[in-house]
């Protein structure tokens, strides 16, 4: 513990991304001590109300408790982000190593894929696919499925290209010598060596996935139905929040979805200088 807390002094961008992450984790849970979840929905409070000692966050016109709308939509917000991170980063991880690894045709075809995939822009295809399930009670995990769809190829080309720098490396070379079977190989010498990378790599797609789901639902296309902080832009931007002078209204939603995105970039920027020796520092 003690030699973690050494390295984060060297290293503070780690520090303060994750020191943000665990505050807002904090928030998100701890903080349904002391609102009413069910406060987060529609016609669950008095409408309209400013900041006041009742409502610290103040209501919107329809009858949400945003303090609450914040607790809840957090932990929903970064439910969709890490369902997409996860299962982008997964699909990546297969097949960077498949084509980074095997090569030949194998590695010529996945790699074609990623490139003809990656011309497409992503958001066009989530725009695409989410307008089919417009009339779909969509829920966090279904957003979470869809944003996934866009966010594979980046990590896979990135995967694939520090698989191929590490294949041809001696301690590869004698491993295959030693009888190590291609799975083996994989999992026991080019996966431990990688997991800074992949960590980092994971932190990444989170924030990407993150940014496509707060666009789509910015645009009234996703889970409608839960308090999640692409939703409530939208309905600030539904009812002119700004025209009515609801100002806590645009505010509150705005820093919350800045605080999350500024600790995923400054935890991802903390993990680089770990998975890049050249960017170490040693003092």
């Amino acid at each position: 513990m003690s030699g973690f807390l050494s390295y984060v002094r060297r290293n503070p961008a780690l520090g303060v991304g994750i020191g943000m992450l665990l505050f807002l984790l904090l928030f998100t849970t701890l903080g349904r001590l002391f609102v009413n979840p069910l406060h987060a929905y529609p016609l669950s409070v008095m409408p309209t109300q400013p900041p006041s000692a009742q409502y610290p966050f103040g209501t919107d016109v329809q009858g949400r408790d945003l303090l609450a709308v914040m607790v809840v939509g957090t932990g929903l917000t970064l439910q969709i982000g890490a369902i997409a991170g996860a299962i982008g980063l997964s699909v990546g991880i297969v097949l960077g190593f498949v084509a980074g690894y095997s090569g030949g045709v194998l590695d010529t075809v996945i790699t074609s894929v990623i490139d003809v995939y990656m011309s497409i822009p992503g958001f066009l295809i989530l725009v695409l696919i989410a307008s089919i399930f417009s009339k779909v009670d969509l829920g966090v995990t279904e957003m979470g499925l869809i944003v996934s769809i866009v966010s594979w190829a980046g990590p896979a080309r990135a995967i694939r290209a520090q698989v191929l720098s590490m294949r041809e490396r001696p301690f590869v070379m004698m491993s295959k010598l030693s009888g190590m079977g291609t799975f083996e190989i994989i999992m026991k010498e080019l996966v431990p060596n990688l997991a800074p990378y992949l960590v980092m790599s994971l932190s990444q797609t989170v924030y990407g996935g993150l940014q496509a789901s707060l666009g789509l639902e910015a645009l009234g296309i996703g889970a409608r139905r839960e308090p999640t902080m692409g939703m409530t832009l939208y309905y600030v931007q539904y009812y002119s929040a700004l025209m009515l002078g609801m100002w806590w209204w645009v505010i509150e939603p705005i820093i919350v979805i800045v605080l999350v995105l500024t600790s995923l970039v400054m935890t991802s920027f903390g993990l680089d200088e770990i998975a890049n020796p050249r960017r170490r520092k040693t003092v």
